[in-house]
């Protein structure tokens, strides 16, 4: 018998008994729904995170200003005495492998322009601040350090505030006020989308941080040359971790910190922070594969049962098959082949649950999918696995019946 016939046989018994085959691939579908939806929102939040890291900007330090504490307890980053101008100078100056570096000083405030207006993120930023987050402009140019010092009344545009603003019109060398403020816009940046935190990372405009510090954020707010944060760029090849340690020799030694004392300042690698994340998200789909791989072998179980009911069902036929010289191994392949075939139309029908499952999630919860063509493969071929190791018993039960006892079986 070739395998097209016995094909052809496996079809017709599994109509025969049609509610019976959809309820036996229900594990099988079920674990080949969760292999599509767990891959799926694995990657396409893997694939994210991995955007945001090249949103951040490649081998970048941050360097915020610490805590206080008050009864024991945490006042709130940023409490501590705050980052200056000369912290800043002093790891360009004594910190090797800086490439740029930038200070962040974060507020926010209306901005109008005409009669449009729109209440936005403000960043005071240095001019080497774009070259540091990796973030080309769109349009027009970027801040001079002779602007910065100056204090400078320019502004550079994300790209949601620019279509708030302007619309579909041209910004580049436009007034808007800030806080009631005049400021030329020089620049549109291009669009970097959402953080892996939710926020719009185009809703903002930049301007200098001596601007920030005097006419927009407020002096109450800030202290003479306060800087926020402090962004570092280091070359390709730098290692971070010694990048580290040479800002924390640097900042204690300027800040006259004693030995021993609590650093009131924290650096960090933003990069490792999000690849933890990564680890966290691998681990879950660890787990969610576990899970699916349980449901496969339910589902094998389940196939590996009713085709020995099956073979129990058929003895009689098996024996009139072998009385007319029909042989063993033909008997075997039969019987796999109905069992392989159960699988892959239950893998089938799992997929095509996983797809939708998946951008049922991706919409109602406006979580990132990605479905690759592999992970497709993979489950499909592990259906298929499963058909062969759980439907090989059965079939081999029926391959080693005696003629004459299956003949004389009602």
């Amino acid at each position: 018998m070739s395998l097209i016939d016995s094909l052809s046989v496996a079809l017709s018994a599994l109509r025969t008994n049609l509610l019976r085959s959809v309820l036996t691939t229900l594990g099988i579908i079920i674990g080949v729904g969760s292999v599509i939806i767990m891959v799926a929102v694995g990657s396409g939040a893997t694939n994210q995170i991995d955007q945001q890291i090249a949103a951040l900007g490649s081998n970048m330090l941050v360097v915020y200003p610490g805590d206080s504490r008050v009864g024991g307890r945490s006042a709130g980053a940023g409490t501590r005495l705050p980052l200056s101008e000369r912290d800043l100078q002093a790891i360009r100056d004594k910190v090797p492998g800086v490439v740029a570096i930038s200070g962040y000083l974060q507020g926010s405030a209306p901005v109008v322009n005409g009669n449009m207006n729109w209440t936005t993120q403000i960043g005071g930023i240095h001019d080497q601040y774009f070259a540091v987050r990796d973030w080309p402009l769109a349009e027009g140019r970027e801040m001079t350090a002779q602007e910065v010092m100056s204090g400078a009344r320019v502004a550079i545009l994300g790209r949601t505030v620019a279509e708030k603003l302007f619309g579909a019109g041209d910004p580049i060398g436009a007034t808007i006020r800030i806080r009631n403020v005049p400021f030329q816009v020089i620049g549109v940046l291009s669009a970097k989308g959402q953080s892996s935190f939710g926020r719009d990372q185009d809703d903002i405009i930049f301007i200098p941080v001596t601007a920030a510090r005097g006419r927009i954020i407020g002096r109450s707010q800030v202290v003479n040359d306060q800087v926020g944060q402090i962004y570092v760029k280091f070359e390709p090849n730098a290692d971070l971790s010694v990048a580290q340690e040479e800002i924390e020799i640097v900042l204690r030694e300027r800040r006259r910190i004693r030995p021993g004392a609590e650093d009131d300042f924290n650096v960090r690698n933003l990069a490792e922070f999000m690849k933890t994340r990564t680890a966290a998200l691998s681990t879950m789909s660890w787990l969610l594969g576990a899970t699916s791989a349980i449901s496969l072998i339910v589902g094998g179980i389940g196939i590996m049962n009713i085709m020995l009911v099956s073979v129990t069902e058929r003895t009689r036929e098996i024996g009139l098959r072998m009385a007319v010289g029909g042989r063993r191994r033909d008997i075997l392949l039969q019987f796999l082949v109905e069992a392989v075939t159960l699988s892959l139309l239950g893998g089938i029908i799992g997929i095509v649950i996983g797809i939708g499952g998946a951008a049922i999630v991706a919409i109602s919860a406006e979580w990132p999918i990605l479905i690759n063509a592999e992970a497709v493969g993979i489950a499909l071929a592990a259906a298929a696995l499963t058909g062969i190791l759980f439907g090989f018993f059965p079939a081999r039960r029926a391959a080693l019946l005696n003629p004459i006892d299956a003949l004389r079986s009602e």
